[in-house]
């Protein structure tokens, strides 16, 4: 369950009561379609320190057959994490996996009366998508309440499922709601049930919620809504957004209807992903997704949604989860790239934005050089040698198990100002300051050969501080004008080991003058500051 008493307007996962940050790994699709195959990507994650895995269960495995339920994969994969002291976020792939149907069961796709596809092109069932690499295209239609409710049906036996073998343990935290919903093609679905249902009117309390809430929406958007009507069909309320707005009122609705079919029966935390837009056009990404400009439509739309998600593969990282933070929303990266970047990342989610997770996708290839396709993602043309570079697997795995150790000191300063963070590709943000002290966390200078520095402050008391640092030089400084300068008293580099303090070299002289460090380290630093 997500916990929201204790840290304001934070949110935390539980585990068995106590918080839990999952620093986690996402496995390729089909990877987890076999127990068998799993196993050596459960010690690849127990290698990297990961303490979970998020992997797909899908639709036409758990249904091959209507009303014919089979969960012994489920089980499986279940008693692998137990066995390896690990926990599990599972993506539900039902209606959609990427905007498709690709993972309905075969009873959903061959009966198209029933199971009606979206038209993008009226009276078309599939097309070639001209605005993206002219590739082949069908999805299920988000108006088909015979669709929307046997992907409940089968969702919420799962989630029953879930519940018989595992409230006790608490193996599965969290569980993701069909995978980067939405439309390609067009912004909206253009069947004759679709225009029909456009050109009526608008249910009235969202158009006045939707009015009520310009204060957070994107600039476009919020210039529709405040120059729309104040009733009528969607063009007349919502103007140019009106496709779009449609698509994610439609698309949120259903995918509420799968997690309250779920929740009813278990009752843990549900998160919905997104292909994020990227500035282009609704339809060349799949519109009506929970990407950030339609926050607002989803959080009205989809209250039994907890978390709406961004995966993230685009450079401007950074960016993207400050836009998902809008809305009290909580920060979980389900996807994101396995490029320099990943570890520092990592740290700088933990420690800024008090993420609930982070997931590097297809971790398993971690390590390994890029292929094409991961090349185009991960943003290769851009002139950054971060992007191009795999991450360490060793220095990964050191953030994981340094991170995990700290867990019961990181979710007791979730909320508050007393954990922080900086990174390298945020250069204007160098500086955190805990009440009388200060840290100026310099990065990218001639003196450091790193180019993917991070830093993470955490306040412990008023003058002692933990400190997780790489290629960064670190300058305490004063941050109380009656008492301007600072001394270090103490200064430790270690680890924690069952939850204690270890130090591992008590640093002074020439280490101290000059805090710089070219590897992941973990310091404790105690200050004096006087006049």
């Amino acid at each position: 369950m997500l916990n929201q008493e204790s840290q304001g307007k934070n949110h935390l996962l539980l585990d068995k009561g106590k918080p839990f940050i999952m620093l986690a790994g996402e496995v390729h699709n089909s990877n987890s379609s076999s127990a068998e195959y799993m196993e050596s990507i459960w010690e690849k994650a127990v290698k990297l320190g990961m303490n979970s895995l998020l992997l797909p269960v899908t639709w036409e495995m758990v249904e091959p057959e209507e009303d014919v339920f089979d969960f012994r994969l489920v089980d499986e994969l279940i008693g692998q994490a137990r066995r390896h002291g690990m926990k599990i976020g599972f993506l539900w792939f039902g209606a959609w996996k990427n905007a498709q149907c690709y993972y309905a069961p075969s009873w959903v796709k061959t009966d198209l009366e029933r199971f009606r596809r979206a038209e993008v092109e009226k009276g078309k069932n599939k097309i070639n998508m001209k605005d993206f690499y002219d590739l082949p295209y069908t999805t299920l239609s988000y108006l088909c309440e015979a669709t929307n409710a046997a992907d409940a049906k089968a969702f919420r036996e799962l989630m029953r499922h879930i519940k018989e073998v595992d409230e006790q343990e608490r193996t599965v935290l969290l569980v993701q709601v069909e995978n980067e919903p939405g439309l390609q093609g067009a912004a909206r679905e253009h069947s004759d049930i679709a225009d029909t249902v456009f050109e009526a009117d608008v249910p009235q309390p969202f158009v006045d919620y939707m009015k009520s809430q310009t204060g957070t929406m994107a600039e476009d958007v919020r210039d529709a809504v405040e120059k729309g009507a104040q009733s009528g069909n969607w063009k007349a309320v919502f103007g140019e957004a009106s496709e779009e707005v449609f698509s994610a009122y439609h698309i949120a609705s259903y995918i509420d209807k799968v997690a309250a079919a779920g929740k009813e029966v278990y009752s843990l935390p549900m998160m919905a992903n997104c292909w994020l837009d990227k500035g282009q056009k609704p339809g060349i990404f799949p519109s009506g997704g929970p990407v950030s400009r339609m926050m607002e439509v989803w959080k009205y739309c989809a209250p039994h949604v907890d978390v709406l998600a961004p995966d993230i593969y685009v450079p401007n990282f950074c960016e993207v989860c400050d836009e998902y933070v809008k809305m009290d929303n909580p920060l979980f990266i389900p996807e994101t790239a396995t490029h320099g970047y990943a570890g520092p990342r990592l740290v700088y989610v933990v420690g800024h934005h008090h993420a609930l997770g982070f997931a590097p996708f297809a971790f398993e290839d971690m390590g390994k050089p890029f292929t094409a396709i991961q090349s185009y993602l991960f943003g290769m043309d851009i002139d950054d040698p971060m992007l191009k570079t795999p991450q360490n697997i060793d220095e990964y795995a050191w953030y994981n198990r340094t991170l995990h150790s700290m867990m019961p000191l990181l979710t007791d300063k979730y909320g508050t100002s007393d954990l922080q963070a900086t990174i390298v590709e945020r250069p204007e943000q160098d500086t955190m300051v805990f009440g009388e002290y200060g840290f100026k966390a310099l990065m990218n200078l001639p003196i450091l050969t790193r180019k993917d520095g991070v830093c993470l402050v955490l306040k412990r008391t008023a003058e002692e501080f933990y400190i997780i640092v790489n290629g960064c030089a670190v300058i305490p400084f004063s941050a109380n004008p009656n008492k301007p300068n600072v001394d270090i008293l103490s200064l430790e580099e270690g680890c924690f080991e069952q939850g204690m303090w270890k130090m591992s070299r008590r640093l002074n002289g020439d280490e101290a003058a000059s805090m710089r460090f070219e590897t992941p380290t973990l310091l404790k630093i105690k200050l004096f500051g006087y006049r």
